[in-house]
C-alpha cells in the first residue's frame, strides 16, 4: 500500500477561466469605475460559485481558481520582498502568440512578509471550502530566477548568487509556514523551468546567455529541498511540471528524461503533477525514478488547450501504460494543467472546462 498522503485520484491543478461578470469588474476597476472594495466583493461571489460548481462535480481538492490574479506567477512575486514589477520591452515569447509586456526583477533582500495578499486570499478559500480540501497554488522558487537570471538580480544587493539562493530558499520555507499556519494542508507549487530544462532549444538558449542548463537543475533542485525540509508531516506540498499554457499555446517540448534523475529520484515533493497531453511530454519511461510508494503522480493526460473530450477509454489505457514504471496506487489523474494561467484564458468555453473536470473525476472514479 502506498503511504503517501496525497489522496486525491481526482485532482485539479488550479487555474479557471474568468467568468464575465468577474472580467466585467476588473474591466470596471481599471477605469476607476469601481473601488477596490467593490472588485473584491465581485471575486468573492465568483470564487463561491466557482468553489460550489467543481464540489458538485465530485472533486474533493478546490481551488479558487486564481481568480484574484492576473497571472500565475507575477502577482505573488511581486509580493515578495525585495521583488519589483515592471513593464518590459515586451512579452513572453509562445509559440506563435507573446503575453503582455510584464517582468520582475530583484532589489533588495529577499523575504515574506505576513502581509503578503495571498494569505488573505487563502483564508478566503478556506472558509469557502467546507468539507472539501482547499489547494492554494503559488509559483515555484526557481520561477524567480529562470526568466531572468542573473541580469534580473540586482549585483549590489546579491553580488554572491550562493547568498540569492539561501534567501530564496528562506522566503520559501517561510511562505509555507505561513500559508500553514493560515490553515492551508495542500500547496501547490507551479513550475515551468523544470519543462524548460527538458527542451532542446530552451536549453540552447540558457547556454547562450552564460548558464549551464544541468547545473541549474542541480541548484533548483537543492533550493526546492532547502524550501520544503521543514515542512509539517500533515501539510501536502506538489510540484506541477508545465510547458507553458498561455491562450492554448505553449513554450517547450520535450520529455521529462534529461532532468527525471534529479527531478523525481531526488526533490522531495510529495506529489508530481505532470503534462501528458500530447507527443511533446514523451513517454511514461522517466517515471521509472519516481520513489517507490513515496510520491504520487498526477498524470495530466485531459488537456486544457481545447473544448474536445478525450475517450475515456484511451485515458484508462495511457494510465495502464505509465503503471508500467510507477506503482498504480501512486497514480492520480488532472488535467495537464490550469485552464487560464493568465486572466486571458484558452481558447475553450466554461462549459467546455467543466466538461473537462467532470470526466476526471468520472474516469478516476471507475480506475480506482
Amino acid at each position: 500500500m502506498c503511504d503517501c498522503n496525497h489522496a486525491f485520484h481526482a485532482d485539479v491543478v488550479g487555474s479557471l477561466l474568468r467568468p464575465d461578470a468577474l472580467k466585467t469588474a476588473r474591466q470596471q476597476f481599471q477605469r476607476d469605475e469601481i473601488n477596490a472594495d467593490q472588485l473584491r466583493a465581485v471575486e468573492d461571489e465568483q470564487i463561491r460559485l466557482a468553489v460550489a460548481k467543481q464540489k458538485d462535480l465530485g472533486l474533493a481538492v478546490v481551488t479558487d481558481g486564481e481568480f484574484r490574479r492576473a497571472w500565475w506567477h507575477f502577482d505573488f512575486l511581486e509580493g515578495l520582498d525585495g521583488v519589483e514589477g515592471y513593464d518590459a520591452e515586451q512579452g513572453i515569447q509562445f509559440n506563435g502568440v507573446q503575453t503582455r509586456a510584464r517582468s520582475i526583477k530583484v532589489v533588495g533582500k529577499l523575504g515574506f512578509n505576513q502581509q503578503h495578499p495571498m494569505l488573505a486570499d487563502f483564508r478566503f478559500l478556506k472558509a469557502t471550502a467546507g468539507d472539501a480540501v482547499p489547494k492554494m497554488t503559488i509559483p515555484s522558487p526557481s520561477v524567480l530566477h529562470f526568466r531572468g537570471g542573473r541580469k534580473a538580480i540586482d549585483s549590489q544587493v546579491y553580488p554572491d548568487l550562493n547568498a540569492y539562493f539561501d534567501d530564496l530558499a528562506q522566503t520559501y520555507r517561510d511562505a509555507i509556514k505561513a500559508f500553514y499556519d493560515a490553515g492551508c494542508r495542500y500547496l501547490q507549487l507551479d513550475d515551468t523551468v523544470w519543462a524548460y530544462l527538458c527542451s532542446d532549444d530552451q536549453r540552447r538558449q540558457i547556454r547562450e546567455r552564460g548558464e549551464d542548463p544541468d547545473r541549474l537543475a542541480r541548484i533548483y533542485a537543492d533550493v526546492l529541498n532547502a524550501a520544503i525540509a521543514d515542512k509539517p508531516d500533515d501539510l501536502i506540498i506538489g510540484l506541477h511540471v508545465c510547458r507553458g499554457n498561455f491562450r492554448s499555446t505553449w513554450i517547450s517540448e520535450g520529455g521529462y528524461e534529461p532532468v527525471a534523475e534529479i527531478l523525481f529520484g531526488q526533490v522531495n515533493i510529495d506529489a508530481f503533477f505532470l503534462e501528458y497531453d500530447n507527443e511533446r511530454s514523451g513517454g511514461f519511461e522517466p517515471l521509472r525514478f519516481i520513489k517507490p510508494g513515496k510520491q504520487q503522480v498526477v498524470l495530466g493526460l485531459i488537456t486544457t488547450k481545447n473544448g474536445e473530450l478525450e475517450n475515456p477509454e484511451q485515458v484508462k489505457q495511457r494510465l495502464e501504460e505509465a503503471a508500467q514504471f510507477v506503482d498504480r496506487r501512486q497514480l492520480c489523474l488532472s488535467t495537464q494543467c490550469g485552464f487560464a494561467s493568465t486572466e486571458e484564458g484558452n481558447s475553450l468555453s466554461e462549459s467546455q472546462q467543466w466538461n473537462k473536470l467532470q470526466s476526471v473525476v468520472n474516469i478516476a472514479r471507475q480506475v480506482w
